[in-house]
């Protein structure tokens, strides 16, 4: 029994794809030809597209499981000027190539993709200088310099233009403490390793570190524009300061005459205290904090 019942649907399915006029939706493969020295895709391309075809039984199955199908070629002149085809400029071509069977439509109005032109562009070697950069109390003692400043970058426009015409480089330590010369490699991104190309391999980048000692000195207050019935509390005449000192600068800081001052102008009107500020500020110092830092003002 089970053998007449494979028998007869055996010889109905051979007999029904004998029969002209049926009507399938298919997956027709498609690719895209362009100029690939002067343009690239920035995302996949679509590589087919849904269309509506006519025609017999085999033919249509042949289709449907893509037995020798060949993509439909679309000519792209300058693919940067659009992101998009209209299906219906592609229709005849397009139905030339898929006989025996009948093009019906395209199902979709549009293909959409995302072709660039390439271009040069020279851009600003940055290095990196994140945090930890330098070891604790270190400062840069002078410009970093980078040779060549500037390298030529080749690939898609969209793709040159995200990088807002600057190059990272890792300078690949952390927690530094002497003089830094290194020659460093220059490497794309592996998300853009597909896009982009350099014409260096690498950069020399330099520069000086100093080291930054810490000290406590006291200093004499100096009080500026208080009104006599004002007063200020702790009633103390100096304060001291924290701070760190260029190594090289001992010298120059000994000959500052710094004071600590409370200026009544820059008061704070919301809890009525007042801050200390130093009278001079050398770039070779940098203040911590003092003690006490703040004062409260009484009016009598």
């Amino acid at each position: 029994m089970v053998l007449c019942v494979v028998t007869a649907t055996t010889f109905w399915l051979l007999n029904a794809l004998n029969k002209d006029d049926y009507t399938t939706v298919v997956r027709q493969p498609i690719a895209f030809s362009y100029d690939q020295s002067e343009f690239m895709p920035v995302e996949p391309l679509p590589d087919q597209i849904s269309i509506e075809i006519n025609g017999n039984g085999w033919d249509l199955l042949r289709k449907y499981f893509k037995f020798q199908s060949t993509p439909f070629i679309i000519e792209l002149d300058d693919p940067s000027r659009n992101s998009f085809v209209l299906t219906r400029s592609l229709q005849r071509e397009l139905a030339e190539t898929l006989t025996p069977t009948q093009l019906v439509t395209i199902v979709q109005d549009t293909i959409s993709f995302r072709i660039d032109k390439i271009i040069s562009r020279k851009i600003t070697i940055e290095p990196d200088t994140s945090e930890n950069l330098l070891s604790k109390n270190f400062r840069f003692g002078s410009p970093i310099s980078v040779d060549p400043g500037q390298v030529t970058v080749r690939g898609p426009i969209t793709k040159i233009q995200d990088l807002d015409g600057k190059w990272k480089v890792d300078l690949g330590e952390q927690n530094i403490n002497q003089d830094f010369v290194k020659l460093l490699p220059l490497s794309v991104p592996r998300n853009l390793r597909d896009y982009l190309t350099l014409d260096e391999e690498s950069v020399l980048v330099s520069f000086e570190v100093v080291e930054f000692v810490e000290g406590k000195k006291t200093l004499e207050i100096q009080k500026t524009f208080l009104p006599s019935n004002v007063k200020i509390e702790p009633d103390v005449s100096a304060v001291n300061m924290f701070y760190l000192l260029d190594e090289r600068k001992v010298a120059d800081f000994e000959k500052l005459d710094l004071k600590a001052i409370l200026s009544y102008n820059n008061r704070n009107r919301e809890d009525s205290t007042v801050s200390v500020n130093l009278s001079a500020d050398p770039s070779y110092l940098e203040v911590i904090g003092f003690e006490p830092a703040t004062f409260k003002l009484i009016y009598e």
